[in-house]
């Protein structure tokens, strides 16, 4: 199993260190994608935020 699908496997049984792992490792897209005009939109941030916790929650193992 890859690294990464560890810990998205450990984030979806709710280990709050490897759901912190997954944002931080995607953050520099999440905040790039909340630019308006070049300033930081709080609220743009916190969508894509919320999508990546729902995707979590719904990720399926690989056989």
């Amino acid at each position: 199993m890859m690294e990464f699908e560890r810990v998205l496997f450990r984030a979806k049984q709710g280990d709050e260190k490897a759901i912190e792992q997954i944002l931080e490792m995607f953050r520099p897209m999440l905040i790039r994608n909340s630019l308006i005009r070049g300033v930081f939109d709080e609220d743009l941030y916190q969508e894509p935020a919320i999508e990546t916790l729902k995707c979590i929650q719904r990720f399926k193992q690989l056989e």
